[in-house]
């Protein structure tokens, strides 16, 4: 397997690479901390003035028209700079409105991708959200719990359930029969809790079943490739850690119990790296990739359990001072792996998949699948 970037790429990467450092330092974090501000607002001004917050979104509507490994390699780069700004939820909620909604959203759309206004979105499937038919239109009733910059955003992107399956719905945070309760998510991300009770919708905010088998996946690659970031940057500063701190006269980091766990750590992130990566090159070949997509939720969710947990754990009592920086990445950790639903949950969906395909491995029928993701 050839794992390397275009050259095109790594200048993606590298740029912002370079972004996120001038505004993610330490000293700027704890001061976004005590600022009270939703989301990064000064990072994301600089996010829409180079681009990064269209990336993937077409070329017609105003975006640069890139696939999922180039948006990948922002997301890794956010995620290892623990930047504050709703790149991915903003990006693929454009993306969805654009293949199954351009004509009757078309507004909302340019005005998305031009970062004049925000979109939320949340593919959380226990949301308690049950959307009904109501003569020629549709009622929302429910509650969605902690939806990512849901008082910010000019519209929502929510999963709910109906007698036809799992739907996406958009709906306006703003309507008449929304109620929200702002709260902050434990990386600092602000998030509302959003009520819904007789929400009336019509027929255009109700989107197809085939959108949220679309979504999905790439929802899936974009969480990763952020916790692939923080993962990564998380073991880089805990080597770096383990490499000056002392005790009986050595480095910590020649014990050979310290060097086994930071090595598990290691083997973690390029199992998920691979299973990211691999699942990038499927959704931008147009291959089928539903296994992939469960694959790399599950390892995810454990990459970013076991990384996190085994690097506070080498930091001994340092890693719990919120003075010091290596809480943030668990705390990050804990909040992508709890927007993908866990490693339980996520394994299990896996094993359903299983269950039911007997076809998977080098003689898996390309061609069957193709064009489903």
């Amino acid at each position: 397997m050839d794992f390397s970037l275009s050259d095109d790429q790594r200048a993606i990467a590298e740029m912002a690479e370079g972004l996120f450092r001038d505004y993610c330092n330490d000293d700027a974090l704890r001061a976004f901390d005590l600022s009270g501000q939703p989301f990064m607002q000064d990072l994301w001004q600089a996010c829409i003035e180079t681009g990064l917050h269209a990336l993937a979104i077409d070329e017609a509507q105003g975006g640069s028209g890139l696939g999922m490994t180039d948006l990948m390699c922002v997301l890794q780069a956010q995620g290892g700079a623990l930047a504050l700004v709703p790149l991915w939820q903003q990006q693929l909620a454009c993306l969805t409105l654009q293949r199954f909604g351009a004509h009757t959203h078309a507004s909302l759309l340019a005005q998305g991708a031009a970062g004049e206004a925000l979109l939320g979105l949340s593919l959380d499937r226990d949301s308690g959200l049950t959307l009904s038919a109501d003569g020629e239109g549709w009622r929302l009733d429910g509650h969605a719990g902690a939806v990512a910059l849901a008082a910010q955003a000019r519209a929502l992107l929510v999963f709910t359930n109906s007698s036809d399956g799992p739907r996406l719905v958009l709906i306006d945070p703003a309507a008449s029969g929304v109620s929200l309760i702002p709260a902050v998510a434990t990386h600092g991300l602000a998030v509302a809790d959003v009520d819904c009770s007789g929400l009336r919708l019509n027929a255009d905010a109700v989107l197809p079943q085939a959108a949220l088998e679309w979504l999905e996946p790439r929802a899936i690659a974009a969480v990763a490739a952020l916790q692939l970031g923080i993962s990564e940057a998380q073991l880089r500063r805990t080597v770096e850690y383990v490499s000056e701190r002392r005790q009986f006269d050595r480095a910590i980091g020649s014990f050979q119990a310290v060097q086994m766990t930071l090595a598990d750590c290691r083997i973690a992130v390029e199992a998920l790296r691979s299973s990211l990566y691999q699942l990038c090159y499927r959704l931008d070949a147009g291959l089928g990739c539903q296994s992939e997509a469960l694959a790399t939720r599950y390892l995810s969710c454990d990459t970013g359990h076991r990384v996190g947990h085994k690097a506070q754990h080498v930091h001994g009592g340092i890693g719990v001072d919120l003075t010091y920086p290596i809480h943030r990445y668990l705390y990050w950790s804990r909040d992508l792996g709890l927007t993908l639903g866990g490693s339980a949950a996520s394994l299990e969906r896996l094993g359903d998949w299983l269950a039911h395909h007997d076809n998977l491995g080098w003689k898996y029928d390309l061609e069957e699948n193709a064009g489903l993701c």
